[in-house]
């Protein structure tokens, strides 16, 4: 796993200014660099910048890489894991290899298929390729948007490209300005969902596309979708055996490394499930000291030695964390409030010194059904035996009328997400957001701009399955996999989510939902996967996330004096009405009200601002 940058046109000391560029992310590959600049005088100049993270062939992987004779070269960032199947493939064809790396596959693999080698590829990827002959760009990001793949055009015959937004600062045309289209949203969702960035004409190039840039137009494809109609005929128990199987296979693919790897583990199924078919010699955790709510490193540390594997574990301060905040930020490149990305760095932090590589269990609950958004309450299942079109009546109706109790339970009745359901994230209701923002903050895409192109690919699919497709879409790439790349690679750390694999997913789309949502039983097909190697206590183990004590850090002395001063400051008037702000902060310190996500949004967005904006 590495990073890269690049940009077409000429300008002064363009080989510098690439190099301040790649140095800007220098964590995400500490091992070595290397550059790539089309000659001066060339009617269509490129440059490109790499930083490596050695993983695979460790002499031979440099890059910019090459084909035979010069005329394409590739950066690349992530692994593929079926690159050895590939590689027989393309020398059958007549292809001549030099190294052992997967990123030579895909450098001869686009010789050969053209844009098509992006549907051959399984694993985790963003890379460019500079086609010479064709004086064209090609470029894609892997299918569930694991790895970051970011743009802008800031002028004609300029075109930037990048792992991280922040090296395009060192570029004299990049416009270092806030996009007043991206505030509206996040409030919202707590990160950016869209394509387009905080910073204005920065866009990021969505999961499964494809992109091509010749003679300075800039168009992109989609490649791949997740297909949820076709159904296996084959029994829960058989299927639960293909699961198993699967995810073994998916983990042994993606252990494939020519340096140590480790695993992430909390108390959960997900991350446990991983950690058993790895059988990896460390395992880590992070938590709070304080309780069990806070603290699943006692649960990690319990099944660590049932499987004879070393834990590796530390409780965080406040203050530590907090200290942590700013630079967190910074790495995330656009403002990001999901709480768990503050232990995640941590977590990343510690596996560092010991492995440069690690799996997770990121992706599981998305593509197995493992929210609670997905299953209906034991009251919800009673009313859903009302016919239909009733609830569906019920429910327009009170979306029509003021709160009453009740209102959002019939909405949700109607058996329409699309009404409802807008991912694992809701911080802001709408009109909230609405009211705390100035005037010309409060435009931007809606909710429903950003939900309802994303529903209406999959009118005719059952109502968590609908629900599942939007996760995957939005939250997914937008939060979970944004903030596992950004933290892990903070500390030139790779993550790898073998969940998050196309067999994987083809055979999970497959499942009926009776198979993943069982009463209250979130992800059960995969829990009884799961059991066939982990304890019951673990595999049935209820969801717990990775949750963070918020709550008592924003009222706390000394970081509510922090906030406080934040949102009064000129920056925060500048965005929000700051006496609404001092309020939220207020109730809830007061305990009047639980405001924390609230608060903790805006604060995020505050700190990132100072980050790189001033």
């Amino acid at each position: 796993m590495c990073g890269f940058i690049g940009f077409t046109g000429m300008i002064a000391n363009r080989r510098e200014v690439l190099s301040r560029m790649a140095d800007r992310i220098i964590h995400r590959g500490p091992d070595s660099g290397g550059f790539y600049l089309t000659e001066e005088g060339d009617l269509s100049p490129v440059a490109l910048g790499f930083r490596r993270l050695s993983i695979i062939d460790l002499a031979d992987g440099s890059q910019p890489m090459y084909n035979e004779d010069g005329s394409v070269v590739i950066v690349f960032n992530g692994e593929i894991y079926n690159f050895m199947e590939l590689r027989r493939t393309l020398i059958e064809a007549g292809h001549v290899f030099r190294t052992r790396c997967d990123t030579e596959v895909i450098l001869h693999g686009y010789e050969e298929y053209g844009a098509a080698i992006v549907k051959k590829l399984r694993g985790m990827f963003a890379f460019v390729i500079h086609d010479r002959k064709k004086n064209r760009l090609f470029g894609a990001r892997d299918p569930f948007g694991i790895k970051p793949f970011y743009y802008t055009m800031p002028k004609e015959g300029t075109f930037l490209f990048g792992s991280e937004i922040k090296s395009f600062l060192e570029h004299p045309d990049f416009i270092r300005e806030m996009n007043p289209n991206s505030l509206r949203a996040y409030l919202t969702f707590q990160y950016s969902a869209g394509e387009e960035t905080f910073f204005r004409g920065t866009y990021k190039l969505p999961p499964a596309h494809s992109f091509t840039y010749e003679n300075g137009r800039f168009t992109k494809e989609r490649y791949w979708d997740v297909d949820f109609t076709k159904k296996t005929a084959d029994s829960y128990e058989a299927c639960a055996d293909q699961i198993d199987a699967r995810v073994r296979e998916s983990v042994a693919a993606h252990r494939i490394s020519d340096v140590p790897v480790g695993a992430f583990l909390s108390g959960g199924v997900d991350s446990s499930y991983i950690t058993a078919c790895l059988m990896p010699e460390n395992t880590f955790s992070v938590g709070f000291a304080g309780g069990e709510k806070f603290d699943e490193t006692g649960e990690a540390k319990a099944l660590s030695e049932i499987l004879g594997i070393t834990h590796l574990w530390r409780h965080l301060t406040a203050e530590e964390c907090l200290d942590a905040f700013g630079t967190i930020q910074y790495h995330m490149d656009e403002p990001q409030s999901n709480p768990s990305s503050v232990p995640l760095y941590f977590l990343a932090k510690l596996a560092k010194e010991h492995v440069t590589v690690v799996l997770s269990g990121e992706g599981a609950d998305e593509i197995y059904a493992g929210y609670e958004w997905y299953a209906d309450s034991p009251l919800m299942q009673k009313y859903k035996r009302v016919p239909a079109p009733l609830r569906r009546l019920a429910g327009n109706v009170a979306a029509g009328l003021p709160y009453f109790k009740g209102h959002d339970f019939l909405i949700k009745g109607s058996g329409v997400p699309e009404k409802y359901f807008i991912g694992q994230a809701l911080v802001f209701p709408e009109a909230e957001a609405l009211d705390i923002l100035k005037p010309e903050y409060k435009k931007g895409m809606s909710v429903s701009d950003l939900t309802m192109p994303v529903y209406d690919r999959v009118k005719d699919l059952p109502e968590a399955e609908k629900k599942q497709y939007l996760d995957m879409h939005l939250w997914l790439p937008g939060d979970i996999l944004l903030k596992a790349d950004k933290m892990s690679m903070a500390h030139s750390l790779e993550l790898r989510v073998p969940y998050l694999d196309k067999l994987v997913m083809e055979e999970a789309a497959a499942l009926p939902v009776s198979y993943k949502l069982r009463g209250n039983t979130t992800k059960s097909v995969l829990r009884t996967a799961s059991n066939k190697t982990l304890p019951n206590e673990w595999a049935n183990r209820p969801k717990k996330g990775f949750p963070v004590p918020i709550r008592d850090w924003v009222k706390a002395d000394g970081i509510y004096e922090q906030i406080k001063a934040d949102f009064t400051s000129p920056v925060a008037e500048q965005y929000f009405e700051t006496d609404k702000l001092v309020k939220l902060l207020e109730d809830h310190r007061e305990g009047k009200a639980m405001n924390q996500r609230k608060i903790w949004t805006v604060y995020t967005f505050l700190t990132w601002h100072k980050q790189f904006l001033g």
